[in-house]
């Protein structure tokens, strides 16, 4: 069986938009510097976009790993020679713009995310299908989106990218992304909670880093336990979910505040906050019997986790590109290396690089 990374990422560049269709030329993004800034030295850019900064990262080879043509995708073949070096047979990538949401208008949001799924769907192809890709659903837009899921998954996607707050307006449990749910369903394509935000913030960037945990971490924690408390898995008895990015130390928390808010209900049977719950047990493989899937850090108390989420429902990337905390390049290598000090056996290794992201991502 392969060995699947999978968390990587691509940045977007100007090659992103080669697929706008002709009524969406006006909506390019382009590509600024702070002043006194160029090309040439720049050490900040942003993509400009509806007359908005975004931020677009200047990353190193050296603080990276990598090459710009690999992180770019401009050179497919450098990418898999990387990923021949790691070990690794298959790779799943998610975007870099598009973690965060950048506009309010469904028109903007259908062009870019329409050009970036074709952009993926041709490197997929140019790497004879170990580049698999997680799809961007035009989420304001539902008709757009199932339309985007099917020529997706005809092209080498893998899952569905999914905000775990207020995206296109609404949570995730909310009835209005049940058609996608359903298509995705159909189309065996799973659910994927990446960090991020599905709410616009055009706040500058310092204050952003005031409330980068609240926003960009926390809401893939409050998809699962909504999920979980509003039942929507079993509404969907095959789809799965995965959170990916968010490392995984939360999750016996959030098991834990769930099962005590049940048990605190059956002592007030007619209290208004019974309402708020839509499931009346959980059972111990509550990860399992809902199809869900999380990533962690390498370096995490396996010992403590595997406890409360089993084996049969981790993931493990690189998040190759990206060169913050969740980087682990070698994330094959420190597994080995754990499972020889006896903190996971060589099965479970086997299961969290193979196992679990075949059954997960469906490849």
């Amino acid at each position: 069986m392969a060995v699947i990374d999978a968390d990587t990422h691509v940045d977007e560049t100007e090659d992103t938009w080669a697929f706008l269709r002709d009524g969406d030329e006006a909506l390019r993004p382009t590509t600024a510097y702070p002043k006194g800034q160029d090309a040439s030295n720049a050490k900040m850019r942003y993509w400009m976009i509806d007359d908005r900064r975004q931020i677009r990262f200047v990353r190193t080879d050296e603080e990276t790993h990598t090459t710009v043509g690999a992180r770019e995708l401009m050179d497919v073949h450098r990418r898999l020679e990387d990923m021949d070096r790691m070990g690794v047979d298959f790779q799943v990538m998610y975007p870099t713009l598009f973690l965060v949401e950048f506009t309010e208008k469904a028109e903007i949001e259908l062009a870019l995310r329409r050009s970036y799924n074709r952009w993926m769907a041709q490197r997929w192809e140019d790497s004879g299908g170990r580049l698999r890709w997680v799809l961007l659903p035009p989420t304001q837009n539902m008709d757009a989106a199932l339309d985007e899921l099917r020529f997706a998954k005809e092209h080498g996607a893998c899952g569905v990218l999914k905000k775990g707050d207020r995206e296109a307006g609404v949570w995730a449990n909310d009835p209005y992304f049940f058609p996608l749910y359903e298509e995705a369903q159909k189309l065996n394509l799973p659910i994927c909670f990446h960090t991020g935000s599905g709410v616009p913030d055009f706040t500058p960037a310092r204050e952003f880093t005031f409330s980068r945990f609240y926003r960009i971490l926390l809401p893939v924690v409050h998809a699962f336990q909504s999920l979980i408390v509003h039942g929507v898995p079993d509404r969907f008895p095959e789809l799965r979910f995965g959170f990916i990015e968010a490392t995984a130390s939360w999750v016996p928390f959030v098991l834990y505040e769930i099962r005590r808010r049940l048990e605190k209900n059956k002592e007030r049977p007619t209290s208004v906050l019974r309402s708020t719950m839509e499931i009346e047990e959980m059972p111990e493989d509550i990860l399992k019997r809902n199809r869900m899937y999380v990533s962690f850090q390498v370096d995490e108390d396996l010992d403590y986790l595997l406890k409360h989420t089993g084996e049969d429902n981790l993931l493990v990337g690189s998040d190759y590109t990206h060169n913050d905390s969740a980087q682990e390049m070698d994330f094959l290598g420190l597994l080995k290396q754990r499972a020889d000090k006896g903190d996971l056996s060589p099965a479970a290794v086997t299961k969290i690089t193979q196992d679990n992201p075949t059954a997960f991502y469906g490849i």
